[in-house]
Order: C-alpha cells, then structure tokens, then sequence
C-alpha cells in the first residue's frame, strides 16, 4: 500500500500538482457501479418511435447499434492513420479489428431483413420521409478517413477532377450524391439538400486534413517505404472486401425484402433508386485500388 501511494505521490509530482488535493479527493468518490458507468438508462430512453407499430423500435435500435459499431470504427481509424504509426503488425492488427466490426454490421442485418413485419415496416416507414440511412455522417466520415476523395468518385467522372479542383467540388462529384441528386434537372433531394447543410462543411475540413495521411495514404506509404508485409496487405485488401462490397450486398438483399417484394418496387424514403445506389458493381468504391488488379477492379461486386 505504502508503494502505491508512493507512485501517485510521484505522478501528480510530475504533473507540478499537490498529490495531497487529489488523495483527499479519492475519498469522497462514490463507487463505480455498471448501470452509470454505461450509462444504461440514458441509452434506454433514446428510443422514440413516431408511430404505434412495434417493430419501429427495432428499427430504431438497430440503427443506433449500427452507428455505436461506426463509432468503434472511427476510434480505430483515428489511431491507425497516425503518421508516426509505421509498424505492420499494429496496423495489420487494427486492420483486423476494422474487419471485426464490419463482420457484425453484415452479419447483424438479419436483425432487419427477419426481424419486422414486411406490412408493418412498409407503413411505419412512410412517416420517416425525408430521412434516410444516407445520411449517416459517420459512414461518411469513415470514408474520408479511408482513401482520397478521388476514389470515391465514379470511373465516368473521375476526368472531371483536374489539379485545380477545390474539395468542395470533388464532393459534389462524389458517388453518394447520386442518391439524391438529379444530375439532368440539376435538383437535388430534401434528404440530400439537409444533410449537406448539417455535415458538408466538417466533411470538407476532415477531407484536407487526411487528404495526406488517410489509410490509403497509409497503404502507398508502406508499400514504397518496402514496410509492407503479405499479411499487412492481405488485411487491407480483405478489408476493403468486406466494407466494400460483402455489406452492401447484405444491405441490398434486406432492401430487396421490403422494398423489392410484392407487384412493384417501392421508393426508399429518402428518394433515391436504392438497387443501384446499393450495388457495389454500381458505385465501384475501392478504398485501396492499388492493392488489387485492373482484372479485380474491373469485376468489382460481380
């Protein structure tokens, strides 16, 4: 006992702080108990359904557990593309963890695709227009912190990207703006118009401030560097995959299950053709191309 109190003394020393303030302290603290440390009451009334039907609430959770499993994926993110981070069996490791989060974000959809009512859901979902899972801004952000701007934009427009090009306007040419932009009218969509106005201006910052350490950035960097492994590269490609296209794929097949089913296809509620908007052969967004063949690349999500 007497050496741990000697080793706070020490820390708070090296702070240039009074450990005698901070030993005091320690006892007036309550003691940790689950329910506050997690917070579970607070999470249990963050779900608030606009309608009577039952299974919108696990609509509601579900995408609340989705954007948690995001957040985990920033937090990675965060570490990963630290420039000073150089070693390949901590990044391959992050990588993995990366994959272990996607790996539940696809496995999870049979939460959506078997757990609601097709009747039920295709009505309670008409009182959510103009809102939409598009605008996810952490999917989004998980993006940018992926690979350059240019990579997600698609082969016909990518010759429209010259040096001089600003960032706000790569983001304009960007693949998701064909969820809810016209580009014959040259209208776009409530759900799109609100979105960009709520996040478009911290995409933008975060998109130059990684556009020179983002994990593509990464992936080049360790490659010419010969700091590269096998396993480091096989984590990355197998990343991309199952981001990339494994889900989409499952997205695509639970929109099938309410949207696809019956005499005609429904509109998703924020407006957008959502069978192409989905389908990973349509949008052909590849974090790190330079990990894959022309071949691969040509055949992306067949």
């Amino acid at each position: 006992m007497e050496k741990i109190t000697e080793q706070i003394k020490a820390k708070y020393h090296l702070q240039e702080q009074d450990p005698k303030s901070y030993l005091e302290g320690f006892l007036h603290t309550k003691p940790v108990n689950y329910w506050d440390y997690i917070e579970v009451e607070t999470l249990l009334s963050l779900q608030k359904p606009r309608t009577y039907f039952a299974d919108e609430t696990v609509f509601i959770m579900y995408h609340q557990i989705t954007e948690l499993v995001l957040k985990l994926m920033i937090h990675e993110l965060k570490q990963i593309t630290n420039p000073v981070l150089e070693d390949a069996a901590e990044i391959s490791l992050k990588l993995g963890r990366l994959m272990r989060y996607t790996n539940l974000l696809t496995n999870s959809f049979g939460i959506m695709n078997q757990g609601m009512k097709y009747e039920d859901y295709n009505q309670f979902r008409l009182s959510l227009a103009p809102a939409s899972g598009f605008q996810s801004a952490q999917f989004r952000i998980i993006e940018i912190y992926c690979t350059d701007l240019f990579n997600l934009i698609p082969q016909s427009r990518k010759k429209m990207v010259t040096k001089e090009i600003s960032t706000a306007d790569k983001f304009q040419l960007i693949y998701w703006q064909d969820a809810g932009y016209d580009r014959k009218t040259g209208k776009k969509s409530m759900t799109l118009l609100q979105f960009e106005e709520k996040y478009m201006k911290e995409f933008i910052l975060l998109a130059d401030e990684m556009k020179d350490k983002n994990l593509f950035y990464k992936f080049n960097y360790m490659v010419e560097q010969k700091l590269m492994t096998p396993e480091l590269e096989k984590a990355f490609r197998d990343f991309d995959i199952k981001f990339n296209i494994q889900w989409p794929m499952v997205h695509l097949n639970t929109a099938h299950t309410y949207l696809g089913k019956g005499q005609s296809e429904k509109a998703a509620t924020g407006g957008s053709h959502w069978e192409k908007y989905l389908h990973p052969k349509y949008q052909q967004r590849i974090f790190f191309p330079t990990a894959f063949t022309k071949e691969e690349i040509e055949h992306w999500g067949e």
